[in-house]
Order: C-alpha cells, then structure tokens, then sequence
C-alpha cells in the first residue's frame, strides 16, 4: 500500500492511549469514521513504526462499527473485544515500555522467548506477537470491506462486498462451520448507503470522501505490520 501522510513525531503519538474497555467490551458511545481516520493518522512515525496506543484506539472504534451492526459480526467482534483487551494488559502491564510500538513488542517477545517461532507449541497464549496477529487479520478484512463500499455503487450489495471481502481474508483462519454462518449472516446486511449513513459523518458522499482519507493510512499500518510479521516468520502462529 501506499505510503501515508506525513506521521507525527513518536512523543506526540504515544500520547494517544486507547480508553479501557466497558464491562463486557461494550461501549456506549456511537461510531464515528472521524476516530478512526484520527487514531490511524497517528499510529505510524516517522521511523515507520506503528505505536499500539493509536492502533488499539482504531480498533476500538471499528468494534464499534461492528457493534452498531448488531449480532450479524458478533464472529469477529467477540474475538476483536477480546484480543484488544489482552493488549491493554500488555500495555498497561509490568513491562509495558515495552510494548509501545509493535516493533518493540516483536523484539522483547522474540529475545526473552515469550514466541518460539521454531516451536510454536511453547509460544505463550497470550503473547502480543499472537493476539495482534488475530488483529491484523481482522483488519485485513475490514480493510477490504470499507475499500468496497467506498468504490461500490449505490445499487452495489453490501452482502457481496462483505463475502468478496471475507473469503479474501478472514475465511482462510476459519472453520467451515463460521464460514457458513458467516456467509448466511451477510446476507441480512444493510444497503450501502446505510452503511455509510452509520459512519457519523454527514451524507454518503461526505462518508466516501472519509473513507478515501482514512484508508491509505489503515492500508499503511497493515502493510507495516505484514511486513514485520513476514520477515519474523510470525504469520503462521497458531
């Protein structure tokens, strides 16, 4: 993907740390695109590394979006909440100048053995390297998605957006069972102008010009972070 705007400087990001999780990961407040665009905008520095306090602030908000969905998501928000939840841990943890940027948190988890990418069975559960590897599955494709209903026409069916967009990117992590249940979910989805009225942002079209702006920098954050993986051999941990 291509490169995003200009990052700010890592001591301005880091600031940005993600509000705790509501009890049973629900959150009272409506989604709205402008958080995401605003979180993912400070997520990478100038030295390309991705700091964990914007990211999980952009997550936050795309749970929301899926909250707002209802249950038809409830297979990727209830591990989303969760996985998000471990990370504050880490984040709020013992060791948690550690897991300021994703780098870091490769580094540290790889040098003190909390990730055995030789022996994955001796990798630690919870582990940051494991649980953002859920997480940047998921974003793959939300990615994907959004990108579709930004392109899509008006008559476009959001139920193949999302299927198009799932079989490209999530389906390959999931048993045949969740595949099913998640293709028959789909096609209870709303038009895409309601897709697009639920971003919180004005009209559809305001929606669409959002969209343009916070996709390069969600697109950035995934690229970074594939990369990182890739060259760690951490893509495949189970």
């Amino acid at each position: 993907p291509g490169r995003a705007g200009p990052a700010p400087t890592p001591g301005h990001a880091a600031q940005a740390q993600p509000p705790r999780m509501g009890r049973g990961g629900k959150m009272a407040a409506a989604f709205s695109l402008r958080e995401v665009l605003a979180a993912f905008q400070t997520c990478v520095t100038e030295q390309r590394e991705v700091l964990l306090g914007p990211y999980l602030c952009g997550w936050r908000g795309l749970i929301r979006f899926l909250h707002s969905l209802g249950a038809i998501f409830s297979f990727v928000t209830k591990d989303a909440v969760a996985k998000v939840q471990i990370m504050e841990e880490h984040c709020r943890g013992q060791r948690r100048e550690e897991y300021v940027s994703l780098q870091s948190m490769v580094q540290y988890e790889l040098g003190n053995g909390l990730v055995d990418v030789e022996n994955p069975a001796r990798s630690v559960e919870n582990s940051g390297c494991r649980t953002v590897l859920r997480l940047h599955r998921a974003l793959r494709w939300l990615q994907l998605f959004l990108e579709g209903l930004r392109t899509g026409q008006e008559d476009s069916r959001t139920s193949v957006i999302c299927r198009d967009s799932y079989n490209a990117s999530l389906a390959t992590y999931h048993p045949w069972v969740v595949r099913k249940v998640a293709t028959a979910a789909f096609c209870t989805l709303p038009s895409r102008n309601a897709f697009l009225e639920i971003m919180n942002v004005g009209t559809p079209e305001e929606a669409i010009a959002m969209l343009g702006e916070a996709l390069p920098y969600i697109c950035d954050v995934y690229g970074i972070t594939q990369e990182l993986f890739a060259r760690h051999k951490l893509l495949d941990l189970p």
